[in-house]
Order: structure tokens, then C-alpha cells, then sequence
């Protein structure tokens, strides 16, 4: 039994499949994520790491399968798993019009967020934007408008945070300040789900690797001593027998 096992359980997912019409971009997905850990999902365009994200956050909804978020069941819970989850992207989802202050105050209230006015002004403070919280987010440079991000997220305090490509468009010291952000949130009973395609990133704020190809995982990685050289070469040997095994008929995109 390995430590996912052992431990208690944020995300599971138990044969996830979601088709869009006759194309599949999860086939039949197996994946578990314990609580405090931060698991990253490497894989090329296509290969379905977007929708997971969708499926947890509740964008769309598995075509069969079985999603349980700690514990409970999304077919069953899916107002109170919602509340548990925050999702940050390379789209920051705010409002470039309002200011800071604003999107919070509407997140906020979309989330019943009580003692909002404290929540907001503590949550600014944690990313660092207390002194442009009044100012409209569409004068921000993309680093600042990527904490607000953040903050959207974290404003109801979920216990687990979904991150799809939250690098994207970052300069690099805006990039280790995001990483910084991040490494602060974590906790024993907060767990960290992010696609990406930085294998960089993944190794500085992932406990544990996947590689999801064809929408299912490919393979799993403990990132403890692994060093990005070692973790490019099992990505990249992934994708080249991954060329050679494509979908079964059947199972896969119809032609």
C-alpha cells in the first residue's frame, strides 16, 4: 500500500470517462489525491488535463465514473464539494473594470463569505495587494492580476485547489513570486491538484508527478530525489511509447 493509499483521501476519481460527442478526453480515468499533498499533471495538448480540472471544479460532468471529493460523492454533493474547491488558471477570472476590492466583494458574496469584510482584507494582505485594492484590475500587470487570481480562490478557504496552466504569461520573477504564494498555502488538510507543462515547476511545488496521455494516466512519480533531467526523460519516454499505443477502437476518438 503505497502513501496515497495509507492516507486520507481529498480527490478520487474511480474510471472517470467524459466524451464530447464521439471524441473522448477522459477514458475511463483512475487518480487519487491524499490531503496535504500537491500532485502535479504533466501531458501534451490533448491530453485531457484541462477537463479533469473541469470535472473537479464542476464545469462539466463526467459521463460515467465515479468522483468523490473528501469523501463525498460529486453525483450526490455537489453544492457542498463546490464550496470545498478554489480554482486558479491562466485566466484569473476578475472583472479588469472593477477593482480589487470589487471582485472580492462579488466572489465573496457569490460564496456567502462571512465576516466578508475581514475575510477580503486578510486574503489581500496574504498575496500582497492591500495597497492596490482600490484600484481598477485592468491597470494591474499580469503577475499582480495572477495574485488576484489567488485570492478569488482562496477567499472561502477550500481545502483543495485546482490549478490549470497558472504560469502562463508570467515573467520569471513573477512566476517565483506566484510560487511563493502557493508554497504558503500549503497544509496538512489542503491539497494542490495542477496541469501543467513546466516540469520546472512541477518539481519545486509537487510532492508527487503524474503523466495523463490519452486521457488516462500514463504514469505515476514520487518527485522525492527525482531531479528535472531524470523527470524530462520519463515524460519524454512516456510520449514516445505513447506514439506507438494509440487508443484502442473502441476506447478512444472515433475516426
Amino acid at each position: 500500500m503505497n502513501d496515497v493509499e495509507k492516507a486520507a483521501l481529498a480527490i478520487e476519481l474511480k474510471g472517470v470517462t467524459r466524451r464530447y460527442g464521439p471524441r473522448f478526453a477522459l477514458r475511463g480515468l483512475d487518480l487519487r489525491v491524499a490531503q496535504g499533498e500537491v500532485l502535479a499533471v504533466l501531458g501534451p495538448n490533448g491530453a485531457g488535463k484541462t477537463t479533469l480540472i473541469r470535472v473537479l471544479s464542476q464545469l462539466v460532468q463526467p459521463s460515467s465514473g465515479d468522483v468523490r471529493v473528501l469523501g463525498r460523492c460529486l453525483s450526490e454533493d455537489a453544492a457542498w464539494i463546490r464550496r470545498q474547491v478554489g480554482v486558479i488558471s491562466h485566466d484569473p477570472f476578475v472583472d479588469p473594470n472593477l477593482t480589487g476590492r470589487e471582485n472580492l466583494e462579488f466572489y465573496g458574496r457569490l460564496f456567502r463569505v462571512e465576516p466578508l469584510r475581514e475575510r477580503i482584507e486578510r486574503t489581500l494582505e496574504a498575496v500582497r495587494l492591500l495597497s492596490r485594492a482600490d484600484t481598477r484590475v485592468g491597470t494591474w500587470s499580469k503577475g499582480m492580476t495572477q495574485r488576484l487570481a489567488i485570492a478569488r480562490a482562496i477567499l472561502h478557504q477550500p481545502r483543495i485547489i485546482l490549478l490549470d496552466e497558472p504560469f502562463t504569461g508570467l515573467d520569471p520573477l513573477a512566476a517565483e513570486r506566484f510560487a511563493d504564494l502557493l508554497r504558503a498555502l500549503r497544509g496538512p488538510e489542503r491539497a494542490f491538484l495542477m496541469a501543467t507543462h513546466h516540469l520546472e515547476q512541477a518539481i519545486a511545488l509537487s510532492d508527487r508527478v503524474v503523466i495523463q496521455i490519452h486521457g488516462r494516466i500514463a504514469i505515476d512519480l514520487s518527485l522525492a530525489g527525482l531531479s528535472v533531467d531524470e523527470l524530462r526523460r520519463y515524460y519524454v519516454e512516456t510520449l514516445r511509447k505513447a506514439e506507438h499505443q494509440p487508443p484502442m477502437k473502441g476506447d478512444g476518438d472515433v475516426e
